[in-house]
């Protein structure tokens, strides 16, 4: 028997984008001539102060949400003990009930090494199911989640290293909605990350400062499969490096700058049945170097401190429109309590129609244990 779902086509897009190459939009907001991977939701920034920051994080200065920027900060967090939950409904202008949710954790062992641990779980909202003839099938919720473990370690007082490890579930489709004998089910992988930091305090313009740069190479992994006897998928290998640098105006005014790039570190034929170390060092030579260029994206952000109690950021996220076509403005702030912290991001895309659109973000976090 056929079945199908009675939502709007754009669901079924947002569901099966790992799968279609030519899709309108993924769940990261890109279009359809992005390349296309599994679990697109891995790129999703998933806090919101690197989100007020137009997506910038891995140069700036050390929190708990390193977990996801740059792992190898963790070993610069000042607290023993760092907690943070962030929510932020997702493609709202398309449907109402997509979110992602993120938990982070950070703890110092001593002055030299952290751990950190983490967990992103993307809902793609309930469909109801119906057969052929209108007959109700009941509900299904597609999901997605990925659970990490980090660790950091200083090497000297002002450079670190870190790597992460990853195991990710993706459930798209309860079996229904396919013809018989295809053995869909869920996809798993695991992935890791490598990741550095380097912080050179300096003096700039007659004022202290601090100049940081960092790196990250995420999502190193198998590749993912959602049948007994179909295709696998490449997992969305990406690469990110960017500085950040700190003016530290008196005692109570601070100015930081970030600027991220991204590549994805996947073949531009998303069909490439090559290996992963194949397709990460084909990703660099696949295509003409033009296009090679237009598969960088950019991420520029300028957050304002007082006190280290109020935050005022903005940022813009540019990707080229050949290859996704993600262009937007962020604003936020943040705001900090003792040792309880709350920030807030929002998404002003500039294409009027943009899945993306008004997007908002939110953070709760909070430091405990003292200091190592």
């Amino acid at each position: 028997m056929r079945f199908f779902y009675n939502r709007i086509t754009i669901v079924l897009v947002i569901i099966l984008s790992p799968f279609l190459v030519t899709a309108q939009t993924s769940t990261n907001g890109s279009n359809a001539n992005a390349i296309a991977t599994a679990v697109p939701f891995l790129t999703i920034s998933p806090d919101s102060r690197s989100g007020a920051l137009g997506d910038a994080g891995v140069a700036i200065s050390p929190d708990v949400n390193a977990n996801y920027w740059n792992p190898s900060k963790l070993a610069f967090i000042e607290s023993d003990n760092s907690f943070s939950l962030s929510y932020s409904p997702w493609l709202r202008n398309l449907v109402p009930d997509i979110s992602l949710s993120y938990l982070s954790y950070a703890h110092k062992l001593d002055d030299r090494n952290a751990i950190g641990l983490s967990l992103r779980y993307f809902n793609i909202g309930t469909i109801a199911l119906t057969d052929g003839n209108g007959n109700s099938l009941g509900n299904f919720t597609p999901s997605e989640f990925s659970i990490d473990g980090s660790f950091a370690r200083k090497f000297g007082e002002n450079f670190s290293l870190g790597l992460t490890l990853r195991y990710i579930h993706s459930n798209l489709s309860n079996g229904s909605a396919s013809t018989p004998n295809q053995g869909e089910k869920a996809g798993n992988a695991v992935a890791a990350d490598v990741s550095a930091y380097y912080k050179n305090p300096t003096q700039e313009f007659g004022t202290d400062a601090l100049f940081a740069f960092g790196v990250d190479i995420s999502n190193i992994g198998t590749k993912i499969s959602y049948s007994d006897n179909g295709p696998s998928y490449f997992l969305p290998t990406n690469l990110k490096a960017g500085i950040a640098n700190t003016w530290y105006i008196d005692n109570a005014n601070d100015v930081t700058f970030a600027l991220d790039i991204n590549k994805l570190l996947v073949p531009t034929n998303a069909g490439s049945d090559v290996s992963v170390p194949a397709g990460i060092f084909q990703s660099f030579s696949d295509a003409p170097l033009s296009t090679e260029f237009h598969e960088i994206y950019y991420s520029a952000g300028l957050e304002y401190t007082y006190d280290k109690a109020l935050a005022l950021r903005a940022g813009y996220f540019y990707q080229s429109p050949s290859e996704g076509g993600r262009n937007y403005l962020t604003l936020g702030v943040g705001v900090k309590y003792q040792e309880f912290g709350f920030d807030f991001a929002y998404l002003a895309a500039s294409q009027a129609n943009s899945p993306l659109a008004n997007t908002l973000r939110f953070t709760l976090s909070a430091n405990f244990g003292g200091t190592k």
